[in-house]
């Protein structure tokens, strides 16, 4: 069964720099080699869009979970099957599928935009499997959101049951919850290290720690993170005099790994919002009765914030104030995908509220194809330097 099958291993025995450097290589590359071992397996798999996804649930099915957040292919077999503007993300995830780098049972994507609306019918055309889109709550402040979500996570439920050939017990999603809550903690340790002893790790290297998540067994990611976090925390690095910067932009579309080297290189990174859909909720998710009740009530009631989630109770330039002063950050980086509707439009919100609380920040923007990264370092280290020497 492929639910008792190891998928992720190699790391085991290694130095933590070789452990960095082996997370990296599976992270970029778009052949997802733990996937197929999964499938070859017998094991079923279940892609979904960014930004969330409530994955307990397929995991309680016995499905593997996978994160869909493209790669860095040319994107020429889905090229015809979109416009020219678009993100990149959206053409590379459908690339995958197309030249079969990922087989997966279910496809699920959300309305996070007008193309990632568009991409479950897009996709269903291509493919032999259900592909639909999860309607998270457009008004989460609806005294009716929770029964909202509740359904619409039950009628996922419902299809992940039909293609598993069984039901998932209340007693097995509660599992799957706890499971995930320990990963989430683990995750919240790396941030913390991020924040209070920057110099321990580097961006781009808990960047990888966390992107694994994506793509193996969440039992086998735990186990994983038990091991490396004591490694990390008893790692003997000297403390530079570096800048502390938020990055905030990474919620859908990733840069690439050269491009957080690249800010690396003149500040600590001390938070941001990569892989926010991963590390969604702030503490663990409290069950009380009905376990899908409680997965929406959390999402709802005890989540982060991102431009994609419309939220009075979490104006998105009051929660990265609250980032910023939280890891005591000196400036930020407001990024954004090329061609995000969301995250550019953020970014006009984000540049008054920093304007008002005179902090400095710096704006710009990538791809998750981009190789280039001079023009970027001369930039950030021009930023830095005026800061420090004004």
């Amino acid at each position: 069964m492929a639910q008792n099958l190891k998928i992720f291993d190699g790391w085991q025995g290694k130095a933590l720099d070789d452990i960095f450097a082996f997370c990296r290589e599976l992270v970029e590359d778009p052949d997802y080699p733990t996937v197929r071992k999964w499938r070859e397996a017998g094991g079923k798999v279940a892609g979904h869009f960014q930004v969330y996804f409530p994955e307990e649930i397929a995991h309680a099915a016995g499905f593997l979970p996978l994160r869909i957040c493209g790669a860095q292919v040319d994107g020429m077999e889905a090229e015809s099957h979109f416009g020219s503007y678009l993100c990149s993300i959206i053409k590379t995830s459908l690339e995958l599928a197309l030249t079969k780098k990922v087989e997966l049972d279910l496809f699920v994507t959300h309305p996070i935009c007008d193309a990632a609306r568009n991409l479950g019918a897009i996709w269903g055309r291509n493919f032999p499997y259900k592909c639909q889109i999860l309607y998270l709550p457009q008004n989460p402040n609806s005294s009716y959101s929770l029964q909202y979500l509740t359904d619409e996570y039950n009628r996922l439920k419902s299809d992940l049951e039909e293609i598993a050939g069984r039901k998932i017990a209340n007693e097995e999603l509660n599992r799957s919850v706890e499971i995930y809550n320990e990963s989430r903690a683990l995750m919240r340790r790396i941030y913390a290290i991020k924040r209070e002893t920057p110099w321990l790790i580097a961006a781009d290297e808990a960047f990888c720690l966390i992107a694994v998540a994506g793509f193996i067994p969440r039992e086998e990611y735990v186990e994983f993170l038990k091991a490396v976090l004591p490694m990390i925390e008893a790692r003997e690095m000297k403390k530079q005099d570096k800048m502390r910067v938020v990055f905030e932009g990474g919620f859908c579309e990733l840069p690439p790994v050269d491009l957080l080297q690249t800010i690396e290189r003149s500040c600590y990174l001390v938070d941001d919002d990569l892989l926010i859909g991963l590390r969604w909720f702030l503490d663990d998710i409290k069950i009380n009765g009905d376990a899908t009740r409680s997965l929406a009530k959390s999402y709802l009631d005890n989540s982060s914030y991102s431009p994609v989630q419309h939220d009075l109770r979490k104006p998105k330039e009051k929660m990265l104030l609250e980032r910023v002063k939280g890891a005591q950050a000196e400036a930020v980086i407001i990024a954004a995908a090329k061609m995000c509707e969301p995250g550019l439009e953020e970014q006009v919100t984000y540049s008054k509220m920093l304007d008002d609380e005179e902090i400095p920040y710096f704006v710009s923007e990538f791809e998750e194809n981009q190789t280039s990264f001079d023009n970027l370092g001369i930039q950030l280290e021009t930023f830095v330097e005026n800061i420090l020497f004004s």
